[in-house]
Formats: C-alpha cells, sequence, structure tokens
C-alpha cells in the first residue's frame, strides 16, 4: 500500500482543518487534509460568522469578498439576551454579524487552501496513528500510511485523534436534546409558543426553514436516528396541532453538554475546533471559534516545522486558546441557563447590565470572542488584536500588512527611529494618528508589543519571544 509524506496532517475538512491548511501553506509548509466523507454533505450547518471572525479573516484578505455576499446583522447572536446585543462602538473592524452559509464559508477556505498548495484527500478516513520523537505515523482506511512531524485533529466532536492521542475530555452530560429540521411547511418565521409553554423556533433559508424545538422524552440512545416521523410528533405536540412537514434536508439532533479537552497537545498531535470543545449552540458560536484555533495555531506551527520557532512557541497555542475554549463553554452555558430562567433575578439582573451602552458593548464583546486578549498590560490594545486602522503610507490599512502571514514591525515614527531592526524583521514605516508610536504584530495580528514613544525597550524580548533569534540593532 503506498505510503505517502507531508510535512503537517490535518484530519478533517471542516472549517478549521481547511483555515489551518491555507494559513500552513501559506507558511511554506506541505500540508495533507484527510477527510473521511468522500462528498460535501447535502446540508449547511451554520449561517453565521461573527465580528471576531471577520477580523481575522481580513488580516489574510479573505473577509471582504464574504461581507459582500452575506447580510449583515448590526448585533452579535445571543441566547436569552433581553435584547440586541449591539455592535455598534464594540472592539472591532467589522461591527456585525454576517449572514452567510457555512458551506460557502468553506468554499472559499478550501480555495484558498489548494490555491496556496495544500493537498486534499476526500473519502480517506483516519483510522489510528502511532507518533515518536520525530513524527506521526498514519494508518488511513484503505491500508495507506501517511508520514508526518504533526497531527492536528480537527475531526469534530467525536475526535479519533483525540481520544487515540489519550487526551481526556471532561465535562457535563447533555441535560436536554433539541431535534432540528431543514424541511418545508407553513409555519410562519419567528418563535411560536404552545400552551404547555414550550417553544418552536422558525428560522428562514432559503427554499426552506429550519425548525429546532427541544425533544420531551428523548430517546435512552442519543444516537437514535432523527425521522420526520419524530420531528413532526414534537412539532404538533408543542403547537397542540398538526402542520405538515415536509421534503426534509437535513435532520438531527444536538443537546446541552460541554466538554472541553485536558490539553491541546500531546507530543506531535493538536486539536483544534469542535475535536478540543464541544459546548451549547448559543450565540452561534461553532464555527466562530473554530476559525479562531486555526488561526492562533496556524503560524506557530509552521514556524515550528520550519525550525524557526522560539522555544516554547508551539506550548503557547494550549496556554492562550485552552482559556479561551473555557471561556465559551462558560459564556454558552450562561446563555442557556439564562434562556431557562424567565422572569427570575437574574434575568431581570442581565436586562439592566445590557439596557446601558457599556454593558450591552461588554456583553457583545464577550459573547463574540472579541475581549479576547493574549497578553497583560497597560495598554489597551497589547495582546489583543490591532484595530485595522488608517496608515499613511504603502498599504492605508494595517489589517493588509498581516496578508503575507509574516510578523511585523510598524513604525510610526516621525524620523522611522525602528528602521534599523529591519534586517531581521519586517519592519513597515508608516504614519497614524493613533497616539502608538511602534507595534510588533504577531503573524495572526495580536500586539505583542508596543510603545507609546521612541524607546524600544522590551522589544528585543518580545522579538526572541514570539519571533526568534533575530540581529538585535546596537542601539536597541
Amino acid at each position: 500500500m503506498p505510503e505517502l509524506e507531508t510535512d503537517v496532517l490535518v484530519a478533517g475538512a471542516g472549517p478549521a482543518g481547511l483555515l489551518l491548511a491555507a494559513e500552513l501553506a501559506l507558511a511554506g509548509v506541505r500540508t495533507t487534509i484527510v477527510e473521511r466523507n468522500p462528498e460535501k454533505p447535502p446540508y449547511c450547518r451554520g449561517f453565521n460568522l461573527n465580528s471576531r471572525s471577520l477580523d481575522l479573516l481580513a488580516r489574510r484578505g479573505l473577509a471582504e469578498g464574504l461581507v459582500a455576499e452575506g447580510h449583515r446583522v448590526p448585533h452579535a447572536p445571543a441566547t436569552g439576551m433581553p435584547g440586541p446585543l449591539l455592535l455598534d462602538g464594540a472592539a472591532t473592524d467589522h461591527p456585525f454579524s454576517l449572514g452567510i452559509p457555512q458551506t460557502r464559508v468553506e468554499e472559499v477556505l478550501e480555495a484558498r487552501a489548494r490555491e496556496l498548495g495544500a493537498d486534499l484527500l476526500p473519502g480517506h478516513e483516519l483510522k489510528s496513528f502511532t507518533q515518536d520523537e520525530d513524527g506521526v505515523t498514519v494508518v488511513i482506511h484503505n491500508g495507506w500510511t501517511i508520514r508526518a512531524r504533526y497531527l492536528v485533529g480537527c475531526d469534530g466532536g467525536r475526535s479519533t485523534v483525540r481520544k487515540q492521542a489519550g487526551i481526556g475530555f471532561p465535562g457535563v452530560d447533555a441535560r436536554w436534546f433539541a431535534l432540528l429540521g431543514d424541511v418545508e411547511c407553513e409555519l410562519p418565521y419567528g418563535v411560536s409558543a404552545g400552551p404547555d409553554g414550550r417553544t418552536l423556533f422558525v428560522i428562514p433559508r432559503p427554499g426552506y426553514v429550519r425548525i429546532v424545538v427541544r425533544e420531551d422524552d428523548p430517546p435512552a440512545d442519543k444516537d437514535t436516528p432523527v425521522t420526520l416521523d419524530r420531528l413532526q410528533s414534537q412539532v404538533d405536540s408543542v403547537l397542540g396541532r398538526h402542520v405538515e412537514l415536509r421534503a426534509p434536508r437535513w435532520l438531527t439532533r444536538f443537546g446541552d453538554a460541554a466538554r472541553l479537552a485536558e490539553r491541546y497537545r500531546e507530543g506531535r498531535v493538536l486539536l483544534a475546533g469542535d475535536a478540543a470543545h464541544i459546548h451549547p449552540p448559543a450565540g452561534a458560536i461553532g464555527v466562530n471559534v473554530a476559525l479562531d484555533d486555526a488561526f492562533n495555531l496556524g503560524w506557530k506551527l509552521a514556524a515550528t516545522v520550519r525550525g524557526t520557532a522560539p522555544d516554547c512557541l508551539l506550548d503557547s497555542y494550549h496556554t492562550e486558546r485552552h482559556p479561551a475554549g473555557e471561556r465559551i463553554l462558560a459564556n454558552t452555558r450562561a446563555q442557556v441557563a439564562l434562556e431557562e430562567a424567565g422572569p427570575e433575578p437574574l434575568a431581570d439582573l442581565m436586562r439592566r447590565v445590557a439596557a446601558h451602552p457599556g454593558g450591552n458593548r461588554a456583553l457583545a464583546e464577550i459573547i463574540t470572542g472579541l475581549d479576547a486578549r493574549y497578553e497583560p498590560g497597560d495598554h489597551p490594545w497589547l495582546g489583543r488584536l490591532a484595530p485595522d486602522i488608517p496608515l499613511r503610507g504603502p498599504e492605508t490599512h494595517l489589517a493588509a500588512l498581516l496578508h503575507p502571514g509574516r510578523p511585523v514591525l510598524l513604525d510610526l515614527t516621525e524620523d522611522e527611529r525602528f528602521a534599523a531592526w529591519s534586517p531581521g524583521i519586517d519592519v513597515v514605516a508608516a504614519r497614524s494618528t493613533s497616539d502608538v508610536r511602534a507595534l510588533l504584530l504577531r503573524p495572526d495580528g495580536h500586539v505583542a508589543w508596543l510603545a507609546t514613544g521612541s524607546d524600544d525597550t522590551g522589544l528585543a524580548e518580545a522579538i526572541h519571544r514570539w519571533v526568534g533569534d533575530v540581529p538585535v540593532p546596537a542601539t536597541a
């Protein structure tokens, strides 16, 4: 049987796997994706990109086209909130949520990964693997073996990679289950409440509607296939009358289980997306946190493969994204609790917080992950995604500087004080109305160091930590 070789093998061609492959290929790393499904499924899981995802994709020039295709909504998707969480004034370059099918996002990411040289092998299911100090040997279902320097599991909540790596997946089991059905029917869009207080959500989709309803008596086995008759009986039960459901496109079941991988790395095996965390679907966060994981991991893993990474750079993936996973689980579970609280003190408290402009904005940033900060410091930008400030120079926007996926030292001083660093790192001179005089941007756009004057104190240490050994100017 054939044996293939690659630098990084990615298991799973969902949003996390495709973006990760594109990031690795951008850095010149040989990347192969194996996907167990021979063809793309005929349904669409999600329809939302939030502000954080759009900001990240803009750092690679991928957001503008998606925004042109999608539908803008000026608030963050949230569950159980007493009103909309507006994004106006939030820390984002995209103060809106974007309604766009996940299938379309995946098409764009796949085209990007292929264009950059990544290989995609549909219909190839990872069955087992072994790792040693030099790499990972993966066995595919057809008997093929693939030798890779690193393996990344982006293979969903039931991840084979996570299980075989021996990584624990602690958390809480589902307390309830809901049915989701993409069908045709004559139900009006919106929320319908039945005589017993149960609710039915009807969401418009192109040519059909998406129905979501909680099961009143979940089956003993949550993996029991959902049938149209089962969905019909639950809808009839809620409404207290019969409304015919027809032409099912997709029928599935989900619950409010919440689990987080104990660690995101085990030797040469890493996890991203649903393989690293599952949570209630509140806030439509799933695809967005998967993209966030991949964007954080890609440049770090690429530098490690190329041999340019500083010590512990790859370990910082777990250090940064595991706490983010904890926050996602807490946020989504809190939204579900708020939805279930009804007219209780908790709901009243949140109503008053959300009614305050500052509270509304803070909640929107928390739920969408816009509050992500990887480095504490005195300046509000440090550790956060740098805003896309307008520049006066060859590039007019900061985000465009990150398109190549390289770290950038942005020099905003009048005398181009930081040009002496250019032999070791990309230095871009520009002007801005910001009070910041220099920024060290990681390849993912997060600020690793900044100065509000001409002093470069701490810059050498920041470059050593995030970029590696580069020549230090004599004046530093």
